[in-house]
């Protein structure tokens, strides 16, 4: 990320900085989204087979495992993944819905120690029109918020600040997944 003096450039100044952000193109302009719905084409089917770091994966279970948002609402979005690849919460089995759900509360309890946040958003979005980025693959979202964190980059700007390291993130999930793993009798 660049902070650069607007000062200048051409034309009437207006006191602003431009953030730049050029990372987010690939977002954007949808180069990382699947040409298709297909298995080979699913970046959520291959995340699994690489290491965690290099997949920003946090934990994993037997049928699903907790991987950062590489475009985050916020630092420390996680989402939980089946392995799986089916796009529709009604097809997934009751051993998948149970593990999603122990695995939703983890990643509460290990976002709280880790990052302390006011509240969460937690949900899942099906289908293109539903608004899911990835429509053929399942996820949920843990979105971790603070009171205040609203501001006006995302509104005005289309920017989210985003304070660390997607990679420092991973890690300091990662070693308060394993630090919260007994908090909870049933996982």
């Amino acid at each position: 990320m660049t902070v650069e003096d607007a000062s200048e450039f051409a034309g009437e100044r207006d006191g602003l900085g431009r953030l730049w952000t050029p990372h987010r193109m690939a977002y954007i302009g949808g180069e990382s989204k699947p040409k298709d719905g297909s298995i080979s084409a699913c970046p959520f089917c291959s995340i699994p087979a690489g290491t965690d770091e290099d997949g920003l994966i946090v934990a994993r279970g037997e049928h699903a495992y907790v991987v950062l948002n590489l475009f985050p609402y916020n630092s420390g979005h996680l989402m939980i993944v089946p392995f799986e690849h089916v796009s529709m919460y009604a097809d997934i089995s009751d051993q998948v819905v149970l593990e999603m759900g122990r695995l939703t509360q983890h990643a509460v309890r290990a976002l709280t120690h880790a990052m302390n946040p006011s509240g969460f958003n937690i949900g899942m979005n099906q289908g293109e029109a539903g608004g899911a980025g990835i429509a053929a693959h399942l996820h949920q979202h843990v979105v971790p918020r603070w009171v205040g964190d609203s501001n006006f980059f995302p509104i005005i700007g289309q920017v989210k600040a985003m304070p660390a390291f997607l990679g420092d993130t991973r890690e300091q999930l990662a070693r308060a997944w394993a630090l919260t793993a007994d908090d909870h009798s049933g996982e």
